[in-house]
């Protein structure tokens, strides 16, 4: 079925992945806005403009409309090709292109609340923190595990648990400013210091891991 992305003879085909992205902008919207347990498939149709058919055609329940935008939040800022390892591109290079868009990520407003959102109603709703994890954080993780294994591979870094240093790399760059953030006692970084937090950790990252320093 994903062939027909490609088919230039299916002309109703671009206008269905126009309207899953409406879906899923309606549904963003809507998740932040009022909750998940307030939000209804009925109101997201009406937010995106579509019948309810559409929605269901698209997303067969709440919780995988939910679980999709988190993943379509995740990708505008990183998308897969991240975590590919290109031949010939500096490691280093590889981790600042994954550490700023992941900075960008958790700090920008729809994050922030979604976050705030998950503190809420997943202490109420363990399998919406579930559905959340593994559509968030959990793909991430994985995701810099594969890439980490690879770069241990290829001897540019000694990596023995990739998983362990996927944690840390993630957990170091959210730092104080993403807390202050979440605790709604802080504000953005200036562009300035949010790059010199990322070169810092990326930094600190490769001397932790260099194959030289293992010995």
């Amino acid at each position: 079925m994903s062939d027909n992305l490609i088919n230039t003879n299916s002309p109703g085909r671009p206008k269905d992945m126009a309207k899953r992205h409406a879906v899923l902008e309606a549904a963003k919207n809507l998740f932040l806005s009022n909750g998940y347990a307030n939000t209804s498939m009925d109101a997201v149709a009406v937010e995106a403009g579509v019948s309810k058919l559409t929605v269901y055609s698209h997303f067969t329940d709440k919780e995988t409309l939910f679980s999709a935008a988190v993943i379509a939040k995740c990708e505008e800022q990183l998308p897969v090709m991240y975590f590919e390892l290109p031949e010939g591109m500096p490691v280093e290079k590889v981790l600042l292109n994954i550490a700023r868009g992941f900075h960008v990520l958790i700090n920008s407003d729809e994050s922030v609340n979604l976050h705030r959102l998950m503190m809420t109603s997943g202490s109420q709703d363990p399998k919406l923190s579930q559905i959340f994890f593994e559509a968030g954080p959990q793909r991430m993780l994985q995701g810099m595990e594969r890439l980490l294994a690879k770069i241990d591979q290829r001897g540019a870094l000694s990596i023995d648990k990739p998983l362990t240093a996927a944690e840390h790399f993630f957990c170091l760059l959210k730092g104080t400013a993403n807390f202050r953030l979440l605790y709604g006692c802080g504000g953005q970084l200036s562009p300035e210091a949010a790059e010199e937090h990322v070169q810092d950790v990326v930094g600190l990252f490769m001397r932790a891991y260099r194959a030289e320093a293992s010995g």
